[in-house]
């Protein structure tokens, strides 16, 4: 019987060796897997339940898990693995809509600094220094009382505190790319900084981005539990994960399941996006390949 010839890894793109090492890490793959599973549970929510999430229904108010309502029933009668599943589609939304903004202000700064050098560097490296000195948590709650609670608002706010990181990597990783001899051959030959930042440093970066983005939403879907739980996150009575932990706060003694299942949630999936993170990290970073 004849034996499979083996790939050759010089003939192979840079993402197809990148997958075959994402493949071969099982834990990143279940992971990945996991994130599956809770987009298609945000997608289709109205299809996997046949309860309302804002529905009151006194006569069903603090129902045990049963087999009607598997998780149990709040204070107004609302199943409680509906206003998850609902929930999901908030923290899904805010996380990957909230780190895209993100992703581009970081990308767009950190190459501005890494290319153009000098003052146009100093000046915005500075405000990079500025806007991580605060306190991520306190800022996003001073952001949010000026902005108001709601959903936009949100996507906004977490956006605009978020990008710090990114502009970091991408500015180092711009300043290491802009003398390769391909770089100084395009500018040479007429190609305007628009062309040389978007055609030969944008595909370098990809990686950095996709890398920042995946990590960078277990932080804002905790960011939001956080400022939903304190009531400056969407308005009520929308699902949200942190607004149904914050609205379980009073009954946590008698009603532990209240608060345990949205927490679950949270944890299941910032966990899976940070393994998943440290999995693309790991596939997608040549340096880290054995």
């Amino acid at each position: 019987m004849k034996k499979k010839p083996k790939k050759d890894n010089r003939y192979r793109s840079y993402y197809q060796l990148s997958w075959d090492i994402l493949r071969r890490n099982r834990l990143a793959m279940f992971c990945l897997f996991v994130i599956l599973v809770l987009v298609v549970i945000a997608i289709f929510a109205p299809y996997l339940t046949p309860y309302e999430p804002n529905v009151n229904k006194a006569r069903d108010r603090f129902q045990s898990p049963n087999a009607a309502h598997p998780l149990g029933t709040d204070q107004f009668g609302r199943d409680i693995m509906t206003r998850i599943f609902y929930g999901c589609r908030i923290s899904l939304s805010v996380g990957i809509i909230s780190q895209l903004i993100a992703c581009f202000l970081g990308y767009f700064i950190g190459v501005c600094a890494g290319y153009f050098g000098g003052k146009t560097d100093s000046v915005l490296s500075f405000v990079i220094q500025v806007f991580s000195s605060f306190p991520f948590l306190l800022f996003a709650i001073a952001v949010m009382f000026i902005l108001g609670p709601g959903l936009v608002n949100l996507y906004i706010a977490l956006g605009l505190l978020g990008w710090t990181s990114t502009a970091r990597l991408i500015r180092g990783e711009v300043m290491r790319l802009k003398n390769s001899e391909y770089i100084q051959a395009c500018i040479v030959g007429g190609g305007s900084p628009l062309r040389v930042i978007l055609k030969h440093l944008l595909p370098n970066c990809v990686p950095i981005l996709i890398i920042t983005v995946t990590l960078g939403i277990p932080n804002a879907i905790l960011s939001e539990a956080s400022l939903s739980f304190l009531g400056l996150g969407v308005s009520p009575p929308t699902a949200s994960w942190g607004s149904m932990i914050s609205e379980a706060q009073p009954f946590i003694r008698g009603y532990t399941y209240y608060s345990l299942f949205p927490g679950l949630a949270i944890i299941i999936t910032v966990l899976s996006f940070n393994l998943l993170g440290d999995g693309l990290r790991d596939a997608l970073d040549p340096k880290l390949r054995s």
